[in-house]
């Protein structure tokens, strides 16, 4: 009796093992179709990350800074938010935000440019442009956001992108990376943002690889405020919006993508 017993264990051990395997199997040609099927819509896509989806028989797909719902077999699309109505919360917006957090956890201080109290109460990166109006206007209350507590912690996102149509550097990638391979780097950015042009410099630097970045998580124009949580606020804010945005209650601040 004993000897069937732990027969019929092994035996239900294994079908739970084949039936793990396939699932496995299965999951990963759903993958492969959903993948396939994003990038076959135009050359260029690049899918960045495939998830099941909250939605069941779906899964959330990140591909060059957008967020779409495709069907496991890649035959559907949908394209907007996904909504939780009876728990009234936008699963995009909060997948959204743990995307941008988790990757700009990766980008050392040493690859920013940062303007910080002695004891910041908030951190934000702000993605800028040098020749950005709303940049300038921004930067322009600089000393008062740090009066505020706030950290600002830039990355370049150049406006023009980093090649021309010809293949030639942009003005306004090769005016950052000037700015960031200055002798004096936080006065060339000062300067930058009162509307001098940078004295033409060239270094290893991460301003293509910010600007990649960016395109990534979906920004598509300057600046750009992520918080610390992966919230984006904005868009020009003043320093007394900011800090209002930062100190609101969990889970209001901010847009999804």
């Amino acid at each position: 009796m004993l000897k069937k017993i732990l027969s019929t264990v092994a035996l239900f051990e294994v079908a739970l093992l084949a039936g793990a395997f396939a699932m496995t199997a299965q999951a990963a040609d759903n993958e492969k179709a959903v993948r396939d099927a994003v990038e076959s819509l135009g050359p260029g896509i690049k899918v960045d990350s495939v998830a099941p989806a909250p939605m069941a028989g779906f899964y959330q797909v990140v591909a060059s800074g957008r967020m779409v719902y495709v069907s496991a077999d890649g035959h559907y699309m949908l394209n907007g938010n996904l909504i939780d109505l009876q728990a009234k919360t936008d699963l995009s917006a909060a997948s959204w935000a743990a995307t941008r957090k988790a990757a700009l956890a990766k980008v050392p201080a040493s690859q920013r440019l940062i303007y910080a109290p002695d004891k910041p109460k908030h951190t934000v990166t702000v993605f800028t442009d040098v020749d950005c109006g709303f940049c300038r206007q921004l930067h322009a209350h600089i000393d008062e956001f740090n009066k505020k507590g706030i950290a600002v912690e830039y990355v370049f996102w150049p406006r023009e992108g980093i090649k021309t149509t010809a293949g030639n550097d942009t003005p306004s990638y090769t005016k950052a990376v000037s700015v960031w391979c200055s002798a004096d780097r936080k006065n060339a950015f000062n300067e930058a943002m009162k509307g001098a042009t940078p004295k033409a410099a060239t270094c290893s630097n991460p301003v293509k690889d910010d600007f990649e970045l960016g395109e990534r998580l979906g920004v598509n124009g300057t600046p750009t405020i992520v918080t610390e949580n992966g919230d984006v606020v904005g868009g020009y804010v003043t320093p007394a919006q900011l800090l209002q945005a930062l100190e609101a209650p969990a889970g209001t601040v901010g847009r999804g993508g």
